[in-house]
């Protein structure tokens, strides 16, 4: 194992993505599309598979489906239609998915992604409208079936074969939800089952030209899942084709579905993979075929929010954040739009940045907390970082207010600062000269130093009154006292 070339090899990756639509009802009822509710209450004829219940598309879904297929610059289907896709599995309650084979709502869209500082796009193979199934959950002595999922519309987002890492698949898997999350087309939340991800794969010489046999990973329900599963299967598929130089590749690697198991950290075995022939598909009697009209088409564009791909550039261009910056900002909808809230208030973008992803993130990821959990309103950000800007208080200052601020998340920082009299910066001038010439005093040589133009070590002389004075001494205060005690030296 140790010897084989892994950088000779190319893997060849497609990824099939399941996303929840947040609708208020079902795809085909009118039972409630609602995540956490006791099982089985939010069912009816339909979503149970009863005799005789007929569908009923919702309109919601279509429309946040087009949306999406909008956001991808796809080509939306103007006709389109549902097929029964057949199989015998008791989370299944009708023994048939309803779903959309032969004639999907989009095809040929593209997702753009950052990869090591280059812009790539990934295509959009198709994405077709289904609705989801049920859930099993496994006891000690039985299992049993929740029929709530039952129903709830997917929109199932097909890529080409073109990703060639699992660092790609994950960078275009996240920027799948995030155009889902800023469409609002679906919260995108894989712990909640929002976003599930079935990942087709093989591997081939880098100069070996069409595809070898390909494996299926299904139900990646995170990330983490999705680069480990992927790394493991291509580790092992350049292995066993390693190991048989001389044998039919063919035959090697059989088309076969795994699933990944995060405990054992390996993928396991669940099947052959079936074809389209064993699914028997055939079209959707009950549901007539959806007709998209040019003027619903333009209507949904018109409606369009900012994409997050607009959002990145603005990021750069307008606000000077760096590519990485804005990145990790775009990609988290969430954090992206409570970072708008602050600028509102307090409008230093990179300063901004630096407070909610480094100095807060890094003090709440030590109580397992974030700015949401505890409900940190973004306008006491702003204010706090005002106070900052505006010499009121210091860095340093600033850093115990954030403590005060996550053990007390609805005080505003301008009341904590009031009421603490240790957090009003030190600008007394007789003081502060009397700290600045004991430091120069005490650093001869560093005053020679900076005198023969080494920046740094007048930032060391900094240091060493703001460490005297605790870090409440003014800085500004500090730096013209300096420069003036220096100067008077001769």
């Amino acid at each position: 194992m140790k010897n084989i070339p892994y950088d000779q090899w190319e893997p060849i990756i497609g990824l099939e993505i399941h996303v929840q639509l947040n609708t208020k009802t079902k795809l085909f009822s009118s039972s409630l599309n609602r995540f956490g509710d006791l099982p089985n209450i939010n069912i009816d004829e339909v979503s149970t598979g009863q005799p005789g219940a007929l569908p009923v598309l919702n309109e919601e879904a279509l429309f946040k489906a087009l949306k999406f297929a909008l956001a991808t610059e796809a080509k939306i289907e103007k006709y389109s239609r549902f097929d029964r896709k057949s199989y015998f599995y008791p989370d299944s309650p009708r023994n048939f998915q309803i779903t959309q084979f032969e004639k999907p709502i989009m095809r040929k869209g593209n997702v753009a992604i950052d990869i090591d500082g280059k812009n790539r796009k990934i295509e959009i193979k198709e994405a077709h409208l289904e609705d989801d199934t049920a859930m099993l959950k496994h006891f000690n002595n039985c299992s049993a079936i929740d029929f709530n999922r039952a129903g709830i519309p997917l929109l199932e987002i097909v890529s080409e074969p073109m990703i060639y890492s699992p660092k790609e698949a994950v960078l275009y898997a996240k920027a799948v939800r995030s155009i889902m999350q800023y469409i609002d087309a679906s919260e995108g939340d894989m712990e909640k089952g929002n976003l599930r991800i079935d990942a087709n794969i093989s591997v081939k010489p880098k100069k070996e030209r069409g595809f070898r046999n390909k494996v299926e990973i299904k139900n990646m329900n995170s990330f983490s899942s999705l680069e480990k599963a992927l790394s493991s299967e291509i580790v092992r598929q350049i292995s066993v084709y390693t190991e048989h130089p001389n044998e039919d590749v063919n035959k090697l690697i059989a088309q076969e579905t795994y699933r990944w198991d995060p405990f054992k950290k390996q993928n396991i075995l669940m099947r052959k993979k079936e074809s389209a022939e064993d699914y028997k598909y055939f079209p959707e009697p009950d549901i007539p075929p959806i007709i998209v009209t040019e003027d619903q088409i333009k209507k949904i564009k018109t409606d369009l929010p900012e994409l997050p791909f607009q959002r990145l550039k603005r990021y750069i261009s307008q606000l000077n954040l760096s590519k990485y910056e804005a990145n990790m900002l775009v990609l988290d909808k969430n954090l992206s739009d409570y970072f708008e809230e602050v600028l509102k208030i307090s409008f230093y973008p990179k300063t901004v940045f630096n407070w909610i992803t480094v100095e807060f993130a890094g003090k709440l990821k030590e109580k397992n907390e974030t700015l949401f959990s505890l409900n940190i309103k973004p306008v006491h950000i702003g204010n706090l970082i005002n106070l900052i800007e505006e010499k009121k208080i210091t860095g340093k200052i600033a850093k115990s207010v954030i403590d005060d601020m996550i053990k007390y998340p609805g005080k505003d920082p301008i009341d904590i600062v009031k009421e603490n009299p240790n957090y009003t910066p030190i600008d007394d001038i007789s003081y502060l000269k009397s700290i600045v010439d004991k430091v120069v005093k005490e650093n001869s040589q560093t005053i020679k130093d900076y005198k023969k133009g080494k920046d740094k070590a007048f930032s060391f002389l900094v240091g060493q009154v703001m460490r005297l004075t605790e870090g409440k001494a003014s800085p500004e205060v500090v730096n013209k006292l300096l420069k003036k005690t220096i100067q008077g030296l001769g």
